[in-house]
């Protein structure tokens, strides 16, 4: 099939009524998760994934990529209004972004962004077109001693900006391939670190782990701030104004997402940093640079159409090789597996429609996108005065609901629980979740790819001359991560709740020591091919956990590298909370559900935690609940989904009738 003809014809298929659909669906999911802040586009694809299982391949493209495309032009929303990054692809905006709010320009600042991003997406998908084309013929010469190579040097690129410590970013790396190595050996079929159960057997399913890291986590941490989304609702005028402000600086807006497109296609960096960086090349090409951090419509402009054009350079190492280029694209990458397509040469060659559907579907989405937040910018702002903690619930109920679907098993939901403590507390002492996301991801294709390139080549891949360019591109990218010098913010000054010493991080530290040396250990009870995977894994993890260890317990680094989010002033007005209480408000979930059934469950907790956190009076508990199954069971009902059993179901043995069963 030519190019030409997998174009048009990608794009009469995404213009069908059912694809149009699922892109509108999956940009409304998108646009919400970008106006929550803590969710964005890698918890709205973990959420949306376990219903998209046997759904036609380019229907579940349009849906994911509509979703993953817009969610960063929404996050401008709460960062504008105020001053919380929606996601982190917005981090920079709210530089100047909330000081134009303040300042009564907060629709200017909003157009100028949603123009940006509009701009950005579609240049990311032009640049995404032209990608593919000139990598077929190199996509044909790719064996498996260059996709193993291209692996590492991936990994390699991790510990880089993805944090205040590099260290801490291989760390994390390494603890995404070590938890990919639990269950049975691909190929010689040994149960690695199962302890003893069924379920173990299998991987972690990739949604569980990606709500576990970035939807869990996130809402805790809110909860625990007890914040609302936003504060006022009033946007101000000068939408006309915003969109002058954006034709003044197209050019600022080209160099940008020219920056989000090289950046995003490298693996291990995604929007982390890629927002800074475009702020930071703004100040470094621009004139009057002293009205940055002041409401300069400038600092909105570089930062958003950086972060739209990022998702077109991130689809390119994912379409092509199997490399997701951030978080979101570890999910993305795990819902191809799930309909059915692989990444690579066969995609691109055989399957070159379903590309452009997906190239299609990020310009389409990127329009409709900035096209529906500025006719609902309205609306939207009054969305962000809800108080999160009225929200909580919800989101809860679904994130586990959507976690069974994984394997319809009750591990699913013990393994997000524990998952989610994880992700909690690596999110509260700065480890980075991304990092260890797509160490999991890539977990399956590094123990292939060994074994295939040296069963295929031997050791003699080593002198082919793409892996040797790719090795020298690995030293270069470690010596890189050596150099790396990240600022250091500054430090909250003590509190009532400050916490000073260090017990918490040594804690955690230790616990994932002592998991470390159980799977090092349980490695060398199994065949030596088997164990071989584990072994390189753990000992790559002990090597950057030892000098993280040093540090932390002798004290010889900034604190700010073991920083601590609980240790932050909270308003002397609220309560303060900590991750535990919230964690124990899961267990809540979990233990009603395991007694009464999911449904009977999810309505006690939804009621209970609106009444006691949010203070909402009883009838509207009720109802709110009510509600809130009767949407779960009309999802349930029309996808032929389940939920999960609890003793009461078990007991009786027969098919109870609606909410019991």
């Amino acid at each position: 099939m030519s190019i030409e003809e997998a174009a048009s014809r990608a794009l009469a298929t995404i213009f069908t009524w059912h694809h149009m659909a699922a892109l509108w669906g999956g940009v409304l999911i998108g646009l919400t998760m970008g106006i929550l802040p803590g969710l964005g586009g890698t918890a709205g694809l973990a959420l949306i994934l376990p219903f998209l299982y046997g759904t036609e391949p380019s229907v579940a493209l349009a849906m994911m990529i509509g979703l993953q495309s817009v969610t960063v032009t929404s996050d401008t929303f709460p960062s504008v209004l105020m001053g919380i990054p929606g996601t982190s692809g917005s981090q920079a905006t709210v530089v100047d972004g909330f000081p134009m709010a303040k300042k009564g320009e907060g629709a200017r600042a909003l157009a100028a962004a949603f123009i940006s991003s509009m701009f950005g997406g579609l240049f990311g998908a032009a640049v995404l077109s032209v990608a593919i084309f000139f990598a077929i013929p190199l996509l044909e010469n790719v064996g498996f001693g260059e996709q193993m190579m291209l692996i590492v040097l991936a990994l390699t690129m991790i510990g880089m900006l993805t944090g205040l410590s590099p260290v801490k970013g291989f760390a994390c790396c390494g603890m995404g391939l070590m938890l990919g190595a639990i269950g049975a050996a691909p190929m010689m079929g040994d149960l690695r670190l199962t302890f003893g159960t069924e379920y173990l057997i299998d991987q972690i399913p990739l949604v569980i782990m990606g709500l576990a890291m970035f939807a869990t986590p996130e809402i805790i941490d809110l909860l625990r701030r007890q914040w609302a989304i936003s504060e006022t609702e009033q946007l101000g005028a000068g939408w006309k104004q915003g969109f002058f402000d954006w034709c003044d600086n197209w050019w600022l807006s080209l160099r940008c997402a020219c920056i989000g497109c090289l950046i995003g296609a490298l693996p291990g960096l995604g929007g982390t940093v890629i927002d800074w960086i475009a702020y930071s090349h703004a100040i470094q090409t621009t004139d009057n640079k002293e009205s940055y951090g002041t409401g300069d419509v400038r600092g909105v402009i570089a930062p958003e159409s950086a972060n739209n054009a990022k998702e077109g350079g991130a689809l390119i190492p994912t379409i092509l090789f199997g490399i997701p280029g951030s978080g979101s694209m570890a999910i993305l990458l795990g819902g191809f597996i799930l309909i059915g397509i692989e990444p690579g040469v066969e995609l691109v060659t055989d399957q070159l429609n379903l590309v452009y559907i997906m190239i299609w579907s990020v310009a389409l989405a990127n329009v409709l996108g900035a096209g529906l937040s500025t006719a609902l910018a309205g609306q939207l702002a009054k969305i962000t005065l809800i108080r999160y903690v009225l929200v909580a619930p919800f989101m809860f109920g679904l994130i586990f609901f959507a976690a069974f679907q994984a394997t319809r098993d009750w591990g699913d939901i013990i393994a997000l629980f524990i998952a989610s403590s994880l992700g909690v507390y690596m999110k509260r002492f700065g480890w980075p979740r991304p990092a260890m996301l797509i160490g999991f991801v890539l977990a399956e294709k590094v123990e292939a790819s060994v074994y295939h390139a040296v069963k295929t080549y031997g050791f003699t891949f080593l002198e082919r001359p793409f892996v040797i360019v790719l090795a020298v591109l690995t030293v270069l990218s470690l010596i890189a991560a050596a150099k790396f010098k990240p600022p250091l913010p500054d430090m909250p000054e003590d509190g009532p709740h400050t916490h000073i010493n260090r017990g918490p991080q040594v804690i955690f530290f230790i616990v994932v020591a002592i998991f470390t040396l159980v799977l090092l250990g349980n490695s060398f009870t199994v065949t030596w091919l088997s164990g071989l995977y584990p072994q390189v894994a753990c000992g790559l993890t002990i090597a950057f956990l030892i000098p993280l260890g040093y540090k932390l317990l002798t004290r010889q680094t900034p604190d700010a590298v073991f920083y601590d989010s609980e240790r932050e002033q909270f308003d002397e007005h609220m309560t303060y909370r900590s991750s535990e209480h919230y964690l124990a408000w899961l267990l809540l979930l979990i233990a009603a559900s395991a007694v009464a059934g999911f449904v009977i469950g999810v309505a006690t907790f939804t009621f209970v935690f609106l009444r006691v956190k949010g203070g909402v009076r009883y009838f509207f508990c009720g109802l709110n609940s009510f509600i809130f199954i009767c949407v779960l069971g009309i999802v349930q009902h029309l996808m032929t989904l389940e939920y999960p059993r609890g003793m009461l179901q078990l007991y009786f043995k027969v098919n109870l009738p609606w909410p019991l069963q």
